[in-house]
This record gives C-alpha cells, structure tokens and sequence, in this order.
C-alpha cells in the first residue's frame, strides 16, 4: 500500500515537473469575494478531506460542475487555469459552476496557494483537498485515475465525463458545451 501511495505521488510530481515560477498558493470561494474586486488577505480557504469534497463531485441539481484538479506546483495545471476561469465567467448564467481543487501541499496553503489566489484573481469557487490518503480518494473520483494532474469532472446530475488531461479554451467549452441541453 505504501508502494502504490508513493507510485501515485511520483506520479503527481512527474505529470507537473516543471515548477511554475509565478505560481503562488491561496484560495478563496465566490462568496467571498466579487468579480472585478481584489482578495482580501484575510480570506479563509476552505480545506476538505475526501469526505468534505464529496459533496462538490456528487450534486444533483440540474446545474453542470466542472471539477478541475490542480496544483500551483504544475506548469499545465497553472497555464489551464485561465480557461477555467474564462468558462465559469462566460457561462455562469448559463447554470454551470467551476470548482477548482488544489492539491497543494497543507505546509503551504498560507504561503504558496492563498498568494497564488490573490495574485491571479481567481473567481471560481476554490476548495484546498487535504486527504493524504490517495489510495483510496483517487478512484472514488474516478477508476480509470492515475492520479496525475491536470484532471476534471464535468457532471450533471448522473451523467459524468472525467478528462485526464489540460484544456485549452474551445476544448473545454466544446465537453461543457455536451451536458447544455
């Protein structure tokens, strides 16, 4: 079991080996801030374990989620993140909602992720995964997972794609584009 955890972070560290240098950590939800107004240093980061995320991978509300995985520490993951940004401003009130889940390391929540947050402005709803037990969290989200990041959910109610790859814009409009109906 500790060989496939340490598998599964290899895994991780090698699907974003290049460290973006820009990338700082911080998160915050869209209740907590407003579109077009900066981040407040005092914002509070909602940190989950597994069965606190749950929730967000499995509503049932007629509203599609896009459910991206990513970290600051992954160059792909960071270059996405503007197209997920884009998407859940251009089709907010088109009942589809962004949900960003960091999986940066929990020693660095203040100094990397909140940072990163504030600085890029991020409006989607962000949520810090802290759940060292991948073993049993990744295939939860989805069986074929290798753990690796970038990975989205896209979902609505019971129909649900998982994507384990980066996204530029039109690609990840043309999947969310399949669940408006």
């Amino acid at each position: 079991m500790k060989l496939k955890l340490l598998f599964i972070a290899i895994l991780l560290i090698v699907s974003c080996a290049k460290k973006n240098k820009t990338a700082e950590v911080s998160a915050v939800t869209q209740q907590e801030i407003i579109e077009n107004e900066t981040i407040s240093d005092d914002f509070q980061l909602e940190v989950y374990d597994y069965a606190g995320l749950e929730p967000f991978l499995n509503k049932k509300d007629d509203k599609i989620y896009v459910v991206n995985f990513w970290a600051t520490w992954c160059a792909p993951c960071v270059k996405e993140l503007p197209y997920f940004e884009k998407l859940n401003s251009e089709y907010k009130n088109q009942n589809v909602e962004v949900v960003l889940v960091s999986l940066d390391f929990p020693h660095l929540y203040d100094k990397k992720l909140k940072p990163f947050i504030k600085e890029n402005n991020l409006v989607s709803k962000v949520i810090a995964l802290d759940d060292a037990d991948m073993n049993t969290w990744i295939p939860k989200v989805d069986e074929s997972w290798s753990g690796s990041i970038p990975a989205t959910v896209i979902y609505k109610n019971s129909e649900r794609r998982f994507y384990e790859q980066s996204f530029n814009y039109e690609e990840l409009e043309t999947e969310v584009k399949q669940f408006i109906k």
